[in-house]
């Protein structure tokens, strides 16, 4: 391991400028989920200069793309993503909200240093892999749509990650470590409401509301809170009221529901249920709906092999210098996070 050890700080250290340049242009060009244009670019130029072989917009999704080295097996995936967060625009180095511009969008989880340092893993295995003549299959991939958009589902879904043999990916946090537990299985989707707009003095008995369809949509989903598991959670926002003059009978309106559960069939249960409460309020104010399916996970499944190896290299790294002190600070620059690792075959 020591060997290993010496010889990735070797390579890391040559290209650290190059690195931390890129993980600042991702900062600086902040792009939410399945828009990241400019980052997927950015990232697959730096790979393909590399000497590592593109395959852009991967499986039809825009901007997902695996960047790919090597022959046979076993076949190892480095998972990088590269998107932003909506309304988080946000001046590095600080710990008080300092948008660069109100209401734009800004790395508040750190994915302009997820996928750039999965950039220097990348380049380093491919070192030590050709300069030792061993046998495998290493691939970056470029995984769009990460936050709220599960652009790795879609992937799967495409068929790109069956010859993998192991997935490996980290994430910017407060400390360093492995991340060792499973998650909650989740499923989102958009229930939209039409009704008959109506003049609320005049004429309210002319008007079908959505905005109450909304409402009792809502209300009937909390009382269901009472009747599913434990551990399960469901959440909503609406993100579509109708409009703002309270004279007026909503002729629409939306709500978006994230369910998540230990198992995906715990959560497709619940969602079966939401949907008969949104149909029962449809039902209740005379409007029709529709389900706007978004995307869905199962819930994350760690590999305990592939953790016990990755956590000697933990262990001997640590923390980066100044990240205990900084660590809740928003960065631009790689040095500045620790580590959480994630694995999984």
């Amino acid at each position: 391991m020591e060997a290993i050890f010496q010889f990735v700080d070797e390579v890391v250290e040559a290209q650290r400028d190059t690195y931390c340049a890129i993980a600042d242009d991702i900062w600086d060009h902040p792009e939410t989920r399945f828009e990241e244009f400019w980052s997927a670019q950015r990232l697959a130029d730096a790979l393909e200069a590399e000497g590592f072989q593109l395959t852009r917009d991967a499986g039809g999704i825009p901007n997902a793309f695996i960047a790919s080295v090597g022959e046979g097996q076993p076949v190892i995936a480095l998972l990088g993503e590269f998107d932003a967060l909506a309304g988080l625009s946000q001046q590095a180095h600080s710990a008080e909200p300092t948008p660069l511009t109100p209401g734009a969008n800004g790395h508040g989880c750190g994915h302009n240093l997820l996928g750039t340092a999965a950039f220097a893993a990348a380049v380093a295995a491919k070192g030590w892999l050709q300069q030792h003549g061993d046998s495998g299959t290493l691939r970056f991939y470029g995984c769009p749509g990460e936050e709220g958009g599960s652009g790795k589902t879609f992937m799967v879904r495409e068929g790109l990650f069956d010859d993998v043999d192991a997935a490996l990916t980290w994430h910017p946090e407060a400390w360093a470590g492995m991340f060792s537990t499973r998650t909650l299985a989740n499923i989102q989707a958009a229930w939209r409401f039409t009704g008959t707009a109506a003049h609320a003095a005049n004429s309210p008995h002319l008007g079908r509301s959505a905005l109450d369809a909304v409402t009792l949509m809502t209300t009937g989903s909390n009382f269901l809170n009472e009747h599913i598991i434990e551990k399960a959670r469901v959440h909503y926002a609406i993100t579509d009221t109708g409009g703002v003059s309270p004279n007026v009978v909503q002729a629409q309106a939306e709500v978006l529901y994230l369910i998540r559960a230990p198992e995906m069939a715990d959560a497709q249960q619940i969602f079966a249920r939401i949907e008969k409460i949104a149909q029962g309020a449809a039902l209740m104010t005379e409007t029709q709906v529709s389900c706007r399916f978004e995307k869905a996970c199962s819930s994350y499944l760690p590999n305990r092999t592939l953790e016990a190896a990755m956590y000697q290299a933990v262990c001997h790294y640590g923390p980066p210098p100044g990240a205990t002190r900084n660590a809740l600070l928003p960065r631009r620059s790689a040095p500045l996070s620790a580590p959480t690792i994630l694995t999984t075959a």
